[in-house]
């Protein structure tokens, strides 16, 4: 196998993707996954509540792909976060800061973005980029 061969990540821990895509592709020791909006895995619907809680079920289905391919949210390199409304900066920046930036950890390289709409009317979605992930 050679060290640049595309494989696919896959977990039953976070939402089937909705469509022709992976939650997840490592190409060599870089893991690029896909966005991650506010769905539950298990019943497939948006979590009830507003940003706070659409964004804290954000981070627990990137933390079960990660979990998936052998890494965790520590080893986050670059995040892209999409919002709905940027008048939710501050409420989904708080939570981000939880998963992303607790004391002691180098924070990740991020963008953010307002956009006009999401999969499934969710209020923010974020992607993730990790180096340095095994099995290659």
């Amino acid at each position: 196998m050679s060290d640049q061969t595309k494989i696919a990540i896959s977990t039953t821990d976070a939402p089937a993707a909705i469509g022709p895509y992976s939650q997840a592709v490592r190409v060599g020791d870089t893991l690029f996954a896909s966005g991650q909006v506010g769905l539950d895995p298990a019943t497939g619907q948006i979590v009830e509540g507003g940003i706070i809680e659409q964004t804290k079920r954000v981070f627990e289905n990137i933390k079960a792909v990660l979990a998936a391919a052998g890494t965790d949210l520590t080893q986050v390199a670059k995040t892209t976060v999409f919002l709905k409304n940027m008048s939710d900066f501050a409420a989904m920046n708080e939570i981000y800061a939880t998963y992303l930036a607790p004391s002691g950890t180098v924070p990740p390289a991020r963008s953010t973005v307002a956009v006009a709409g999401l999969p499934k009317d969710a209020l923010v979605e974020v992607e993730v980029i990790v180096k340095g992930v095994g099995g290659a």
